[in-house]
């Protein structure tokens, strides 16, 4: 994953601005891991022809824990910053940050993919008919191998909402 968004990102950068004159090529590369990730990042960019942009990898330290994270650097030295050290708090809530917005990002797409339903598809189905149908029929495979006139019965759905869903998953030969 990490080689994808550096070729992508830095593969844009590369057609947008192959002189490095826009001012939208960072100073820094800050990564959100250890050893690994850094020949993954290092890798791709090489990849691209790349070898100019500063690149550290931050990843916890001893037993994972915060406070005592090692900075990997590309030509293989570590390095630790004290405890108290402002600079390390600061990188400790920038990487806090980037985690919460990634666990938001995947809890918000887990969500819309829990409540998707082949039902979604279907013209002029939303989201009160669609709760109507299944109430109804218990799955959507169900509501799939209903007949016409079982789709009629269904409380809140009328004969043309009925002909909808029945012709959308039984298309005319």
């Amino acid at each position: 994953m990490m080689r994808e968004v550096f070729a992508r990102r830095f593969g844009r950068a590369m057609e947008e601005d192959p002189e490095q004159r826009s001012g939208t090529w960072p100073d820094l590369v800050l990564i959100d891991g250890g050893k690994g990730q850094m020949s993954a990042v290092r890798e791709t960019l090489l990849e691209l022809g790349i070898d100019d942009v500063p690149l550290i990898a931050v990843s916890k330290g001893p037993d994972r824990n915060a406070g005592r994270e090692v900075f990997h650097f590309p030509d293989g030295r570590e390095k630790t910053l004290p405890l108290n050290s402002p600079v390390l708090f600061h990188l400790q809530r920038l990487r806090d940050e980037a985690h919460r917005f990634a666990i938001g990002a995947h809890r918000a797409k887990r969500s819309r993919a829990i409540s998707a339903s082949p039902l979604d598809e279907i013209p002029g189905i939303g989201p009160a008919r669609k709760r109507a149908l299944l109430l109804h029929f218990g799955t959507a495979g169900k509501v799939r191998a209903a007949a016409l006139d079982d789709l009629q019965r269904a409380p809140g759905v009328s004969a043309a909402v009925a002909q909808a869903v029945y012709d959308f998953y039984h298309p005319a030969a």
